[in-house]
């Protein structure tokens, strides 16, 4: 079979493939769809499979003929793409079909040209990468942490009793309330909830009462009035003025146990003392805020890189990013992708408005992938199978290791996923190596690790 090629690179990273088919292989194809279609056909005054072909021609010529010429564009473009003549960067992206420019006509006398447009990988040169300089933010582990962190695990081990009948709620009490909203005297159908309980205090509420609670008592009903900002989370009470009927169903307190080696002991057996226990948050916390510090200067660089690399995206990858991104927004909520797009409707948000927001973002997270990428495979950074054995030793040797994680890494898309992000350590060690970091102003503990640079 002869099929000629020839590739223009178009804007957004877009590329035309002009086909050109022999026209002797033309007529064969046509030829064997058209023998095909004789063994299945039936017209009357003649067998299944007995018609004539040049009255099988004459009756559905032109429809016939059209749908010849698609599934011969259809082979034409399948064997194009399964040899192995064609670079990757001009093969089409996975989720980029190629489609058909014009209209081609089957002509037997002439060969047969077509050309389909798609999406290819972008071209990635990246600028300079070495002997940059940038300015990370400085920050320690301080006993404000660590005592926020004792405060934290205190509060996990506390004991919830109930408060006497006479008490009132104060900030801190677990409380257990039925509400809705009132129009009038009358409650809105549609606005109860019934047996909602939360910390006064947390604000772990869509309205917000906690201050307007205190004081109140088992079996206490209360009506609150309150007007809401115009930027309130909830976009359908911004603005407004609501009034909540709130019945106090159960009033209870927390009882925290002391600070000492006991409360050690009750975490976990291998703390003797409480500073054994303090020695072990300090130690965690500086490992959370050591990778931080690594993730923002690896980012910072990459910013580096980007401003002196020209990308230009193709409009598909940028369409699956967004996707991705509202996919993972409705992971996070436990619900299907149906719903969470109906949740943001009824809160008054417009999901091509969020795609809009996030576009720039989503484009700059995936051009930095791309050089990533590119200068990986440029440096050749590869993972050995010694690199993988090591990782996979030190990941078993963590305290919360699971007992089967080898067996888990020899699932082969566990260990292509591994590699991957082996090389990509290997990186982000010699893009850190090669460039100077200077420290910048300081920051707490929780800023950085909250992305408050």
């Amino acid at each position: 079979m002869t099929i000629n090629k020839e590739t223009t690179r178009l804007e957004h990273s877009s590329l035309r493939m002009t086909l050109r088919v022999n026209k002797e292989d033309v007529r064969s194809w046509y030829n064997e769809l058209l023998d095909e279609y004789v063994k299945s056909s039936a017209i009357p005054g003649f067998r299944r499979g007995k018609v004539p072909r040049d009255i099988l021609e004459r009756k559905f010529g032109a429809a016939f003929k059209q749908e010849a010429l698609g599934k011969i564009i259809g082979k034409t473009v399948q064997e194009v793409f399964a040899g192995d003549d064609i670079p990757r960067e001009d093969k089409p992206l996975p989720y980029a079909d190629p489609q058909l420019e014009g209209e081609p006509v089957l002509d037997f006398n002439e060969d047969l040209c077509f050309s389909i447009v798609y999406d290819v990988l972008p071209q990635v040169t990246p600028g300079p990468w070495k002997g940059l300089e940038i300015e990370v933010p400085a920050a320690a582990v301080n006993e404000e942490d660590i005592d926020r962190e004792l405060e934290e695990i205190r509060d996990r081990s506390s004991v919830v009793l109930d408060r006497d009948d006479g008490d009132g709620a104060v900030m801190g009490d677990v409380v257990t309330v039925d509400y809705c909203e009132l129009e009038g005297r009358s409650p809105i159908p549609g606005t109860e909830r019934q047996d909602f309980v939360f910390t006064l205090g947390s604000g772990y509420n869509i309205y917000q009462f906690d201050d307007q609670l205190i004081g109140m008592k088992k079996g206490e009903i209360r009506d609150i009035t309150k007007t809401f900002p115009d930027t309130y989370t909830y976009k359908d009470m911004a603005g407004k003025t609501l009034t909540i009927r709130v019945t106090l169903r159960a009033l209870k307190e927390k009882k925290l146990p002391d600070l000492n080696d006991e409360l050690a002991q009750d975490v976990d057996e291998k703390y003797q003392t409480l500073t054994d226990l303090k020695n072990s948050i300090r130690d965690r916390l500086g490992k959370s805020l050591d990778s931080r510090i690594r993730e923002i200067t690896v980012s910072k660089i990459l910013e580096k890189v980007l401003e002196t690399t020209a990308i230009s995206l193709p409009e598909s990858m940028v369409r699956l990013e967004l996707d991705s991104r509202f996919r993972n927004l409705a992971r996070r909520f436990n619900i299907n992708l149906n719903e969470l797009m109906d949740n943001l409707t009824k809160t008054g948000q417009d999901p091509e408005k969020m795609r809009e927001e996030w576009r720039p973002e989503a484009e700059r997270a995936l051009k930095t992938r791309l050089i990533v990428e590119t200068l990986i495979e440029e440096l050749k950074l590869e993972a050995s199978e010694q690199d993988m054995d090591e990782e996979i030793k030190k990941q078993a040797a963590l305290p919360d290791a699971p007992e089967d994680i080898e067996q888990y890494y020899k699932q082969e898309q566990v260990r292509e996923y591994l590699k991957e992000d082996i090389k990509e350590r290997k990186l982000f060690d010699l893009l850190i190596a090669e460039n100077k970091i200077k420290k910048g102003k300081k920051k707490t503990y929780l800023d950085l690790m909250a992305n408050k640079e």
